[in-house]
């Protein structure tokens, strides 16, 4: 009997994703599995009929959001399933990491601030990127508009509805994928093109670098905001320009970063013994001074995707960037000022919501620096 009760305790723990890490007394990481199961599943139960007509719709935007959730839903349960079969090792395996980034973590995981902004911020995107299947009315509709136009939060339109008479809690959701997804790839267009062109300069240094970094001073001399809205009305302003022109043009501060660790790893001992034994430059290049030198940028990239959701609202806002009907937050705001005391929440949730993100990414930022500062670390980790 005692045996019977083990093996359905064993089979409910690997059906309740999360519940064998509580079990084995891991609650941190079992508790944020929990949690995220059963929201999953709640999403699952009540948005079923949606989430197959998002999959069976001709609109690519709507079957995005349903793979992207069936993804995550798969990768959860997948996830219990493999810690149920293979639980202790994973506990063990877990906690055998040492050096500077088993230190980094400890000392991320003891900001609150940080952790706090982290969870947000993942609660964020989640929701934004599955708008097509949270989302409670089509973000394009628009009905009977002498009726439904500028009404005020309730509970059928929780954010209130527009001069149009469209759902802002919809918009806002889908606004939302447009800005962070704007801001996230335009960030990573960012650092790949900076880290590798700073790592050049720095590795090889003397004319290879003047004349790079040369390139990087003249490009830094635009002001960098009226470069943008120069580009935008050159070319026809839409999601993938935007994502272009912002991280084509912000790449030069990340690329200064990385020449400048750069500059000062390449005379320590161990690149030293690299050359020495003939290993070829690419292979020190990708293999030794970036990751070594990518604590900085981390901490920047974090500051930086702020700053490109910023700059695309400011673009939007002024007319230029993401076009209605498309929504984004910066449109949506940038409509509300139209009718801010006849419609106050069309511009309060948009910005609300874009001031959420901002702080958080701001507080992750702080947390990543200070749990990646190098000289706090080696002093603990020597």
């Amino acid at each position: 009997m005692i045996l019977e009760n083990k093996t359905y305790l064993n089979l409910l723990a690997a059906l309740v994703p999360g519940l064998n890490q509580v079990l084995d007394r891991n609650l941190k990481s079992g508790v944020n599995n929990l949690l995220l199961g059963v929201g999953l599943s709640l999403i699952f139960v009540f948005r079923y009929k949606k989430i197959k007509d998002c999959l069976i719709s001709n609109d690519m935007e709507l079957i995005s959001g349903s793979l992207f959730f069936i993804s995550i839903f798969s990768l959860v349960w997948i996830r219990s399933f493999h810690y149920a079969l293979n639980g202790s090792s994973i506990k063990k395996t877990k906690h055998e990491g040492k050096g500077k980034f088993k230190y980094a973590t400890k000392r991320f995981l003891a900001n609150n601030l940080a952790v706090v902004a982290s969870y947000v911020l993942f609660v964020l995107f989640i929701i934004v990127f599955l708008a097509p299947i949270l989302a409670p009315f089509d973000p394009y509709a628009i009905s009977d508009v002498v009726h439904t136009r500028y009404q005020p939060p309730s509970s059928i339109h929780p954010f209130g509805t527009d001069a149009l008479g469209r759902d802002l809690l919809s918009r806002a959701l889908f606004g939302g994928r447009i800005s962070l997804s704007i801001g996230i790839i335009a960030v990573l267009i960012s650092m790949t093109l900076g880290t590798i062109y700073g790592a050049i300069a720095g590795y090889y240094g003397g004319l290879i670098d003047n004349v790079l970094m040369r390139i990087v001073d003249v490009i830094i001399a635009f002001p960098i905001f009226f470069l943008m809205l120069m580009l935008v009305g050159v070319f026809n302003a839409n999601i993938l320009v935007l994502i272009l022109i912002l991280g084509l043009t912000s790449w030069p501060g990340t690329a200064r970063y990385i020449r400048g660790e750069i500059l000062s790893l390449r005379e320590r001992p161990f690149i030293e013994s690299a050359r020495v034994i003939g290993l070829p430059a690419r292979y020190i290049i990708w293999r030794h001074l970036i990751p070594n030198a990518l604590s900085p940028v981390l901490v920047s990239a974090a500051l930086m995707v702020g700053g490109m959701i910023t700059a695309e609202a400011g673009l939007s806002f002024l007319g230029i960037g993401i076009q209605p009907p498309i929504p984004s937050w910066g449109n949506m705001i940038g409509e509300g000022q139209q009718a801010v005391f006849t419609g106050w929440w069309i511009a309060f949730f948009p910005g609300l919501l874009l001031t959420i993100t901002i702080l958080c990414l701001n507080l992750l930022a702080d947390g990543l620096r200070d749990a990646l500062d190098t000289k706090t670390l080696m002093r603990k980790y020597i």
